[in-house]
């Protein structure tokens, strides 16, 4: 890797830190409950609860209307680095308003599409936001958005999906999924994970390639939204990734705004001048 290319690497790391984070893990003590617990989600309204499958493409289907939600995200890699992420989350098309926390910072970050934008401290050219484009010669960067809607459509079409029993800390009408994924596995589609578009499918089957492994636990509360996600997730590198994630206020957030291009540098521009 030549310098300039070096730099830019490490500006993307540095700027956008949370595009390649990992998945999550399962937190202990919320793990298996009886059949009838399974079934009987505290909803009282004495109808059998729908399937996993069901379920996890009913909650898609309507967190993919929603579009924006608030995030909540606590993930720790391997080595015991742990990055926390807060604000608004958007999909199809990805984009977030982070405040991202790492073990020595704390900045905030704005993604539409392949764009982000990083707040500095100290500002570049008179500018407060410096842009990065992650595309590659043209072509959209590939990347986990780690948004409610994709950890859904993670598990569409997973027969080893199973319902765990609800618990006391759970709200009324939560249902609770889990799924333990090889890399095969979720490379595999069927007929009903093709209720994604196909290049929305496409994208995130290649956005996994790298992993191996999955735990994914989901939780979907009596709305049908997703309020809770947990997952451990291992690379084809050997590195383990735990990621907590709790979700509200669908659709009723504001999309993302991008700040005002007179007060953004543009990092390639920036590069060039030295």
């Amino acid at each position: 890797m030549n310098r300039t290319a070096a730099k830019r690497a490490g500006a993307a790391l540095a700027g956008a830190i949370l595009l390649i984070g990992g998945l999550g893990a399962c937190d202990g003590g919320k793990k298996d409950g009886t059949a009838k617990e399974a079934a009987d989600t505290g909803a009282g309204t004495g109808a059998p609860a729908p399937s996993p499958a069901e379920a996890v493409k009913a909650s898609w289907l309507k967190t993919a209307a929603a579009k924006f939600a608030m995030a909540e995200m606590r993930t720790t890699t391997g080595d015991g680095t742990t990055t926390t992420q807060t604000g608004t989350k958007g999909w199809y098309p990805s984009s977030h308003d982070l405040t991202v926390k790492g073990p020595t910072s704390e900045g905030r970050s704005v993604m539409t599409g392949d764009v982000v934008y990083t707040q500095r401290k100290e500002p570049v050219n008179g500018k407060a936001w410096m842009k990065l484009d992650l595309s590659v010669d043209g072509k959209p960067g590939v990347r986990m958005n780690e948004d409610p809607a994709e950890y859904l459509a993670l598990l569409l079409g997973q027969s080893k999906l199973a319902a765990v029993g609800a618990q006391n800390t759970d709200e009324p009408g939560t249902r609770h999924y889990r799924a333990s994924l090889t890399g095969a596995d979720l490379q595999a589609a069927d007929e009903s994970s093709k209720v994604m578009p196909d290049k929305d499918r496409q994208y995130l089957r290649e956005s996994v390639k790298h992993l191996t492994a999955l735990e994914a636990e989901v939780w979907i509360g009596k709305d049908g939204y997703p309020v809770r996600a947990v997952m451990v997730s291992k690379d084809d590198k050997g590195t383990t990734s735990t990621t907590q994630a709790t979700f509200d206020g669908f659709g009723q957030v504001a999309p993302v705004a991008v700040p005002p291009a007179d007060q953004v540098a543009d990092f390639d521009e920036v590069l060039k001048g030295g």
